[in-house]
């Protein structure tokens, strides 16, 4: 086992690809620690803005849906319980962290944590294969997804991923993977004081699941 020993594997929806201008409506976490999935929690997050129409047809989230969900700044203090001690795992991790940093940043507090990037992961496992979306990921280890483009679907299928390779893959060579994943550029859009140009809802999809 060379994974880190405390783990929360997030995964989010959002309504659109710039954590500046963009918000979470839907945020999954699987705490693990010791190999074992010791806390799973999930929810909708009501925006505070309308969910782009192409954005709620892929992921199937709907204004009504979160009209009446709490707000991020009322479940900043579970999630960050959730989050504490552990390294923030995603896939293509920089969207993810960086939409929780800004998120806490409009909260008035700020968030950090050790970072691992799964696409940076399966990289530095697999460089024979060019493609590490998560859907390849799905199709090429056989793992199993039963809500694909909702938030703990996806949690789910990436803590199947960590456990694969963690059963599967030499401990000293999974040990130098992870070690480059966690210092791969994930943090990149992760600076709450970032800002980039708003991204149009149809680069959501491209951005959100692309191979890194």
């Amino acid at each position: 086992m060379s994974l880190p020993e405390k783990l929360a594997i997030v995964d989010l929806e959002t309504t659109g690809a710039n954590p500046v201008h963009d918000r979470i409506t839907e945020i999954a976490i699987l705490r693990v620690e010791a190999q074992q999935v010791v806390a799973c929690w999930e929810s909708l997050v009501n925006p505070g803005m309308p969910i782009p129409r192409m954005i709620q047809e892929l992921v199937g989230i709907t204004d009504h849906m979160v009209a009446d969900a709490p707000a991020f700044a009322e479940l900043a203090a579970v999630v960050r319980e959730l989050l504490d001690g552990c390294v923030f795992v995603a896939h293509n991790a920089r969207f993810d962290y960086g939409f929780i940093r800004h998120e806490y940043a409009r909260a008035g507090g700020e968030f950090t944590a050790p970072v691992l990037c799964t696409v940076w992961l399966s990289r530095a496992l697999y460089p024979e294969h060019h493609r590490h979306g998560l859907d390849a990921l799905i199709a090429r280890h056989g793992l199993q997804c039963t809500a694909r483009h909702r938030a703990m679907g996806d949690a789910e299928a990436l803590w199947q991923f960590a456990r694969l390779v963690s059963d599967s893959v030499p401990a000293e060579r999974l040990a130098a993977a992870v070690a480059r994943a966690m210092k791969a550029p994930a943090r990149r859009s992760g600076r709450a004081d970032s800002a980039s140009p708003a991204s149009p809802p149809h680069s959501y999809a491209a951005f959100r699941h692309r191979s890194g």
